[in-house]
């Protein structure tokens, strides 16, 4: 969406104060744990844009609240699997061999929009060791959520989507549906339905840049926002304004337990 395109669908402004009003109205408050997916577009205008939705969100949590968001950096992955876009077979081992290893600070995220990219900028924010579904979190949880994260175990039980659950904490989606709720696919791994897959990323193991293969079970999103609209219907779902667009804030625990049940009953387990 343009810059012109987001104007005109705005009745007025959103700003810093009026972001934060709408979500403490939604039923986030201090001292909660969540994990925020977002498209500031989707939002209408808002003064300041990214920075002001960041603000608003450590402000309404407070200073016992922790902030997560997923700082997913696709490119960091086997060439042979890529298709938005594909490369050449002729160039897939010399991407392997020279791409940079995954680093914390340095790696780029892939399409996760500008309010997770203002996100890694707060200072003290740390961000997990997956070279390509890693997350960042900011608050008194953010060690719990973000260590350990095994490599072969993507967005399982090791990861923060994982250790999210275990916390209790919510998952918040600002201006976006639950086809961006990464939680879902620990609801995925936890159906046992999904094939589990090859893949390879470049990491640094002991002090030098390897190209590493690895495991991990199969994630689809193709049918979260299907699955996302069936659990609302149980009424689980809090949703309400955020700027011009539309947010919606669900417990971790609830929807990864629903979400596991849909799976089963709606996928088709690999032959």
């Amino acid at each position: 969406m343009t810059e012109a395109e987001v104007i005109a669908n705005s009745e007025q402004p959103a700003t810093r104060q009026s972001i934060a009003k709408d979500l403490t109205a939604l039923g986030l408050a201090s001292d909660m744990t969540v994990m925020a997916h977002s498209s500031l577009s989707r939002l209408g205008f808002v003064v300041g844009g990214a920075q002001a939705v960041v603000e608003a969100l450590l402000h309404v949590l407070g200073p016992g609240g922790t902030l997560m968001m997923p700082t997913h950096s696709g490119a960091l992955s086997d060439p042979a699997s890529w298709q938005n876009p594909p490369v050449p077979k002729s160039w897939w081992q010399p991407i392997r061999d020279e791409m940079p290893a995954f680093d914390q600070a340095l790696t780029p995220t892939r399409e996760m929009g500008a309010i997770v990219d203002c996100f890694l900028h707060v200072p003290g924010v740390r961000r997990s060791d997956h070279p390509t579904v890693s997350a960042a979190a900011f608050g008194p949880n953010a060690a719990a959520l973000l260590e350990d994260h095994n490599l072969n175990d993507r967005l399982g039980e090791s990861s923060p989507q994982g250790k999210l659950y275990g916390l209790d904490g919510h998952v918040l989606l600002l201006g976006v549906d639950h086809g961006n709720n990464t939680s879902l696919h620990l609801a995925e791994v936890r159906s046992g339905v999904m094939r589990t897959v090859e893949a390879g990323a470049p990491i640094m193991v002991d002090g030098e840049r390897q190209w590493v293969d690895f495991s991990h079970v199969e994630d689809n999103d193709s049918d979260f926002a299907e699955l996302g609209q069936a659990f609302a219907l149980t009424g689980g779902e809090t949703t309400g304004s955020i700027g011009s667009g539309v947010a919606r804030m669900v417990r971790s625990r609830d929807i990864v337990d629903f979400g596991v049940d849909w799976i089963r009953s709606n996928r088709t387990p690999p032959s």
